[in-house]
């Protein structure tokens, strides 16, 4: 009996023990209302000479240390207002929506991205919460000059999503913050719409902030982050892709050569339209790439490796220029193919030369080598360095295999 008891007691304290700490889920909890929820952040270059007046003694005493004062930072942030964000559709969105009624912006400087933010925190009463942060844009001219700093302070930090967006403004960053785009009322979800919709349209490969992130770390591989500029009407055009070398911004694509890097990484589903000229002077059409497929094949020759790249892509014809175009006809169908084929290549491998020309491989070839031949990469190239240099003397083999699919309702 006394043995059923000592069981019975020691089942009961195993519970309770078990509930215990269920009981204790909401001993830290915080008040939305208590928090500065930050909803998007813009970095730019400052000149030293202008922000004399600016510069807070809130991390350090003026005079007492040797700050790098040519390395000064302005961080703005852009701050939800409680209860103005709209919840619903019925609320969202209208030419009657203002980013003032909904967000705050308040911008600081400092001389690096942590000590900004400790100026900025002196300066909000409620506790900055960057779990909610969906944009960061950073200026060109601060990307040249390198994101080791942005990329440490925003990746140790536990309340950053992997899947916001880190994107590159030409000219100041700050102007996104500050934006009033027609149709949303908080510019930071239009930034970040605008980005997703062109990844589900085919405009843009997914390249969420945690991607370039992990990119940087390959030894391999370099990141790419997309290119922005503000339009007169406060709308924002994605001006193509601002490639790296380590943490440092060498160069930009145009906005048809994202289509470029889309298609020899094989990345679905296709969404870019171009024109092409047939051999009569007037008869140029346009055509629709809607699905992409790539094959990469890997040999090493003289110590070189040599990359064969087969590109697949099915074609829609969208419109003809002129009447002299007979597209019912299969022997122009067939011109159309040879043609764009023709033109792909080139523009094809004009892009691969170009990041070559930087060292900044982009589109992950180091990686096929480091996997299919390890002892190569050991032995020769060893490291991210060595793959840089390396990569500038690739050489590169591009098919391409065009398909017409669909011609239209009337094939006349």
């Amino acid at each position: 009996m006394r043995t059923r008891k000592w069981t019975k007691t020691v089942k009961a304290l195993c519970c309770l023990c078990i509930f215990i700490p269920l009981l204790t889920g909401c001993w830290d909890r915080l008040e939305i209302e208590e928090r500065a929820v930050v909803l998007g952040v813009s970095i730019d270059t400052v000149d030293p000479e202008v922000v004399e007046e600016e510069e807070d003694e809130v991390s350090h005493l003026r005079g007492t240390i040797t700050a790098p004062r040519n390395n000064m930072v302005r961080v703005a942030v852009q701050i939800a207002l409680p209860g103005r964000i709209p919840l619903g559709p019925g609320e969202s969105g209208g030419s009657n929506g203002s980013a003032e009624q909904t967000v705050w912006v308040i911008d600081v400087v400092g001389h690096s991205i942590n000590d900004a933010f400790m100026n900025l925190q002196q300066q909000v009463s409620s506790r900055l919460f960057l779990g909610h942060l969906r944009v960061i844009v950073v200026s060109e001219a601060m990307a040249k000059r390198g994101l080791e700093n942005v990329n440490d302070y925003f990746r140790r930090n536990p309340e950053v999503r992997r899947m916001a967006w880190l994107m590159i403004s030409q000219g100041s960053a700050i102007k996104f913050m500050k934006a009033s785009p027609k149709l949303e009322r908080v510019p930071t979800l239009y930034l970040m719409s605008t980005l997703d919709e062109g990844m589900r349209m085919g405009k843009f490969p997914k390249d969420y902030i945690g991607i370039f992130w992990s990119n940087l770390s390959k030894k391999g591989q370099e990141g790419f982050l997309p290119y922005v500029e503000m339009k007169k009407e406060q709308n924002v055009e994605i001006k193509g892709l601002a490639y790296f070398v380590g943490d440092r911004m060498v160069g930009v694509t145009k906005p048809l050569e994202i289509a470029g890097y889309l298609a020899v990484k094989g990345i679905n589903p296709a969404g870019y339209r171009v024109f092409i000229k047939l051999d009569g002077e007037s008869e140029t059409i346009m055509t629709n790439a809607t699905h992409r497929k790539s094959i990469i094949k890997l040999q090493i020759k003289d110590d070189v490796p040599v990359f064969t790249i087969t590109i697949s892509v099915e074609l829609n014809l969208e419109a003809k220029m002129s009447d002299e175009v007979k597209i019912n006809n299969p022997a122009t169908l067939k011109e159309i193919e040879q043609k764009q084929e023709e033109i792909s290549v080139k523009f094809y491998s004009d892009i691969i030369k170009k990041t070559q020309a930087k060292g900044s491989d982009i589109f992950g070839f180091g990686e096929y080598v480091r996997a299919k031949k390890p002892q190569y990469w050991n032995k020769h190239v060893k490291n991210i360095e060595g793959w840089r240099k390396m990569y500038k003397n690739c050489q590169f083999e591009v098919k391409v295999l065009m398909k017409v699919r669909r011609i239209g309702m009337k094939a006349q």
